[in-house]
């Protein structure tokens, strides 16, 4: 069983990374709209979607594990929704076209994935089993790798002057949300009482 100081150390992880998430995901939408980015727009609602799932975890912490493997199972599937939509909107850019802006991508993708990085680091500090802080490492650790992708991609586009490579990244993100989702979910599933809970 968690220790309560375990579990308030982990309520201000939690609200911390959930507070920097938020922000990202505001900082991105306007970016992603701005330099008309699919990449920069699902990295802004997998930030989005993040704050949500944190929010989610926070209030799990110290409940009974059947609660929590619910609030990771929500988890996982907010993350999959998500997924969908960014699929969704990629196929809408291919029909209707789009012009992103590498400079812009760059820089945000940068600066998220610094962002990123801390949450990533706050998380694996807390060296917890829990499933719900489980899901914030793996959704922390798939921002960071689409950020690398966002940079990437702002530079091709930069270079090249095509929106292919945005868009590429745009469904990459889709495809690393979906594996985190799925990978959530098999979690919850995998997770057990502790005896003295099960016994009660």
């Amino acid at each position: 069983m968690a220790r309560p100081q375990d579990d308030r150390q982990q309520r201000r992880t939690l609200l911390t990374v959930l507070g920097l998430n938020a922000g990202l995901a505001a900082a991105l939408g306007i970016g992603g709209v701005s330099a008309d980015s699919s990449a920069l727009l699902a990295n802004a609602l997998d930030n989005a979607s993040d704050a949500a799932v944190y929010l989610i975890s926070f209030l799990a912490i110290g409940r009974a594990g059947t609660w929590k493997r619910g609030a990771a199972r929500a988890s996982g599937i907010m993350l999959l929704v998500f997924a969908v939509g960014v699929l969704v909107d990629a196929v809408r850019r291919v029909i209707t076209g789009t012009e992103p802006i590498g400079p812009t991508m760059m820089a945000l993708a940068l600066v998220a994935a610094v962002v990123n990085l801390i949450c990533l680091q706050l998380i694996r500090r807390q060296h917890s089993g829990d499933v719900n802080m489980k899901a914030a490492e793996t959704f922390s650790f798939n921002d960071f790798v689409s950020n690398g992708g966002i940079l990437v991609a702002g530079g091709l586009v930069l270079w090249l002057d095509q929106a292919w490579p945005d868009l590429v990244v745009g469904v990459l993100v889709a495809a690393i949300a979906i594996k985190g989702g799925i990978e959530i979910l098999r979690d919850a599933n995998a997770a057990s009482d502790p005896p003295q809970e099960r016994a009660s």
